[in-house]
């Protein structure tokens, strides 16, 4: 019998270990969290502890989009990752949507969250919603870095293939609303004045991939705009860059938050 017992609690100590290390960010009930923000239900999940960093995911993506940022950052952080508005477990009216809509939503978390000031990560639409988030709330961002972020949606900032294939699913008559809505929000937006960025007044580090989706002299163009930037381009490397080279984007980024 007792043989017999030991069994049972290895089987169930090795499910409960499997079961904490197998997460699925983006769908973990043991990290999410609704906050009431703008009308809203914002769906956001948190991990680790100290200070806090929120991470800001893409177009048409969700929380998962930062899995390798998360398992990293949560031993440096207190990380809030959360879905932005219309995307993922987060609320929003399908017809409606523009990246300052959304920048208003982390302000409003930040404030429900009762956070003064926080390091703020954004990927792509993310990191167009942190320049808007540090521009039109600059008390609450500590410190910014963003990746494959534009200030303009047109060829100047991107490649024309890109964005014909962005008209192609807002005119296509078989897609969703919510792919329409969210594919004529990069086709029109954003309209970001370069001179704008100078309101910015934390220090900013601005990354993009050599082969990013976004032209790489927009990026340096938004680096230069900043009064505080830094610039980081990574070689051999596409729009989704803290995918592929988690590591080294990782280490960079976590480099620039603490010195």
């Amino acid at each position: 019998m007792k043989k017999k017992y030991t069994i049972v609690f290895l089987c169930a100590f090795l499910n409960v270990t499997l079961s904490q290390t197998h997460i699925i960010y983006g769908n973990n009930p043991l990290a999410g969290h609704y906050a009431p923000v703008n009308g809203i239900n914002l769906y956001y999940e948190t991990y680790g502890k100290g200070k806090p960093l929120v991470m800001l995911h893409g177009n048409g993506g969700s929380i998962e989009a930062f899995k390798y940022q998360i398992q990293f950052f949560e031993k440096y952080f207190k990380v809030i990752a959360v879905d932005s508005r219309l995307h993922g477990k987060s609320g929003g009216q399908v017809d409606t949507l523009s990246y300052e809509m959304m920048a208003a939503d982390f302000a409003g978390l930040l404030d429900y969250l009762h956070i003064d000031s926080t390091y703020v990560l954004g990927w792509s639409d993310g990191g167009i919603d942190g320049l808007l988030l540090a521009m039109n709330f600059p008390h609450k961002v500590k410190k910014l870095a963003v990746t494959g972020a534009n200030t303009v949606p047109d060829s100047t900032a991107m490649y024309p293939s890109d964005i014909n294939e962005m008209r192609k699913t807002m005119l296509n008559p078989n897609a969703s609303i919510k792919e329409k809505t969210l594919n004529r929000m990069m086709v029109y937006q954003p309209q970001i004045p370069f001179s704008e960025l100078a309101k910015i007044k934390c220090p900013a580090l601005v990354m993009a991939g050599d082969k990013d989706m976004i032209r790489p002299e927009h990026t340096l163009k938004i680096y230069q705009s900043l009064l505080f930037g830094s610039l980081c381009i990574f070689p051999d490397s596409y729009h989704h860059v803290c995918q592929q080279h988690p590591e080294l984007f990782n280490q960079i980024v976590l480099t620039f938050f603490e010195k």
